[in-house]
């Protein structure tokens, strides 16, 4: 498994651990809360090894990452039922295959637009946090 020494996702050091909570390792990716909670439930799933692009994965790898992918999405959607899930895969600044999914949900925030990368608004508890990763693990 290849690795970088300055990844964020690799690493998992203390910047990422600051803004996201590890949930659960996929079948080739990681699934991550976002401390940040302005969108209840928003999530990463970040592929396993150091890659930055879809096309440098085969086929058979993008399909499992993808399929990683639409298991967290409906998940999400069992457990918080948002209007629409929002999918982004900047990585401009961040060189890690990766996905932010976006609960989007009706006179919510960003609704009907982009989502904002890091609001700063909503942080919760700890015992906030293990029960919207219980709820969605549960429905995963």
């Amino acid at each position: 498994m290849e690795k970088s020494l300055d990844c964020l996702y690799c690493q998992r050091n203390e910047l990422q651990k600051s803004l996201m909570i590890e949930i659960c390792d996929l079948r080739v990716s990681t699934l991550f809360l976002f401390k940040e909670q302005s969108y209840k439930g928003r999530c990463v799933v970040a592929y396993k090894d150091h890659v930055n692009e879809l096309f440098e994965l085969s086929d058979e790898e993008r399909n499992l990452f993808m399929a990683d992918v639409v298991k967290v999405a409906a998940a999400m959607k069992r457990t918080f039922s948002p209007v629409k899930i929002n999918y982004g895969a900047y990585s401009d600044k961040l060189a890690h295959l990766h996905f932010h999914l976006v609960p989007k949900y009706e006179n919510g925030l960003s609704f009907g637009g982009t989502f904002e990368m890091n609001p700063g608004k909503i942080y919760l508890s700890d015992e906030e946090y293990s029960q919207i990763i219980k709820e969605l693990v549960s429905n995963l």
